[in-house]
């Protein structure tokens, strides 16, 4: 956990953080050093101190090409213990970055060495250790496919800022100070199968006479590549040109929609796994997901906001693409009228290039996502982590998983070690994208996923709103 007697904020730097920019690694015998330390960032004219994941240039975290390891030197020296999580990765569980799960966290001053075959596409490392993520513990691991098109790329990392701690935050939540209602579904459970759920008439929405929530916290901004949309990171494209957007939301407990405006969109592939082509202007991304977008610049130019909206809310975060000459117009942080929910109408519509081999599930499970009502602590399968029993399965299966949502939250789950399927939503089969988090709606949503146990070990299942996982929704899936 975090010491907060050891916080202390420090003179205004400037961090000028441009992922567009970041350099690809090449391949080479010493491992390439990232270190863990505090920097100070200036929020809406506030210095505060938080974490960066960086390399000794300043570059933060790392870009690599597809066919490489990663062969890393990774140094703690944040003053408090840390370890770091390759989200999106498959390595060997003693190196996926879980404290208690594999490795220990590392101290003050240690360093750990990492070696494993990096898996294509856009992807994040952020701590897996207390609350760090809240304080900007994450930075993009992007590991570039093999594209035969020369097209420029923009990569944008989401962030919900507070100048709370987390702890804090976690406290208010737990007593009743937050937002949060402490309610759950007052109905009995569904098992996997069965019918008669009203969703509203579109997949995973909540129907008319029942609302799900969003958004237990209030933050003092919303961030895309450290900067507020009042004084957004512009990137500067060509006419005509075209340009790859990697999206990551790396916020704690908000979800967003991605809306690209007057420019419609292609999506290319979602958690780092290609899909067949979608077209739209709007997007959701729960928190742990990544979205990658193809959008062509209009031959006569002009400014182009790519904008993060904030879930069920006016808050927006987002990046401008400029042609030469534009002029630049100063935009608000606030929109005009409050987004929807995230759902499952992307989902839905999503068809994976490489889908798992045809094969029928050896074992399915069910689990089962709630909260103990009005305390502030969310569960799975009836328990919290620690008192629940871990997901047994065997080498080798496949294996079939079903979450079942009894809250009025939507979870973003999120498996380590393995990407999944998706192969049902709302009880429907479907042919799905390839992903390793997924949005599991509220008031009774049901997602089934599908995976092959083929990486053995202890892996984290978790809902990726961080103050969820700390307040008990977390599982393991274990096998030798």
């Amino acid at each position: 956990m975090i010491d907060l007697s050891r916080r202390q904020l420090l003179a205004a730097t400037a961090m000028g953080a441009v992922w567009a920019s970041m350099p690809t690694r090449t391949q080479a015998a010493t491992p390439i050093q990232l270190t863990i330390e505090k920097r100070t960032l200036e929020v809406k004219g506030k210095a505060a101190s938080v974490f960066s994941i960086r390399q000794p240039d300043g570059t933060q975290g790392l870009r690599a090409k597809a066919g490489e390891r990663l062969t890393l030197r990774l140094m703690n020296k944040a003053g408090e213990s840390s370890l770091i999580h390759w989200h999106g990765q498959t390595p060997p569980v003693a190196q996926d970055g879980v404290p208690g799960i594999g490795q220990d966290a590392l101290k003050d001053g240690q360093s750990w060495d990492y070696d494993f075959p990096l898996r294509s596409g856009t992807h994040w490392m952020h701590s897996h250790h207390g609350l760090q993520e809240q304080l900007l513990m994450a930075a993009p691991l992007i590991v570039r496919e093999h594209d035969k098109d020369d097209v420029q790329e923009a990569v944008i990392l989401l962030h919900d800022f507070t100048f709370k701690w987390p702890e804090e935050i976690l406290n208010e939540l737990q007593g009743g100070g937050g937002n949060h209602g402490g309610h759950t579904m007052p109905v009995p459970a569904p098992r996997h199968g069965t019918s008669g759920h009203d969703h509203g008439g579109h997949m995973g929405g909540p129907s008319a006479m029942m609302m799900g929530h969003a958004n237990d916290v209030e933050y003092d901004a919303y961030l895309a590549n450290d900067r507020t949309l009042d004084d957004p990171e512009v990137v500067s494209v060509e006419k005509g040109g075209r340009v790859r957007l990697r999206i990551i939301n790396g916020a704690t407990t908000t979800g967003f929609t991605i809306d690209t405006g007057s420019l419609a969109a292609t999506v290319l592939s979602v958690d780092g796994n290609a899909v067949r082509p979608v077209l739209g202007k709007t997007f959701p991304l729960s928190m742990g997901q990544r979205i990658d977008l193809l959008v062509e610049i209009p031959k006569e130019g002009g400014v182009f906001p790519i904008l993060a909206l904030r879930e069920a809310a006016i808050e927006r975060t987002g990046i401008l693409l400029v042609t030469k000459g534009a002029s630049v117009k100063k935009l608000s942080g606030e929109g005009g009228a409050a987004s929807k929910l995230l759902d499952l109408s992307l989902e839905q519509r999503l068809v994976a290039v490489t889908p798992l081999a045809a094969r029928k599930p050896d074992r399915k499970l069910v689990l089962e996502l709630g909260e103990i009502m009005g305390k502030y602590l969310w569960t799975l399968n009836g328990q919290a982590y620690g008192q629940n029993e871990p997901l047994k399965v065997k080498k080798g299966e496949r294996v079939e998983l079903t979450m079942v949502n009894h809250t009025m939250m939507m979870h973003p789950m999120h498996l380590h070690g393995h990407h999944f399927q998706v192969v049902g939503l709302q009880g429907k089969s479907v042919n799905g994208p390839v992903r390793d988090t997924v949005i599991v709606p509220s008031m009774m949503g049901e997602v089934t996923v599908a995976f092959d146990a083929g990486n053995p070990g202890r892996w984290p299942l978790h809902c990726h709103n961080l103050f969820h996982m700390a307040a008990g929704m977390m599982t393991t899936v274990d096998y030798v």
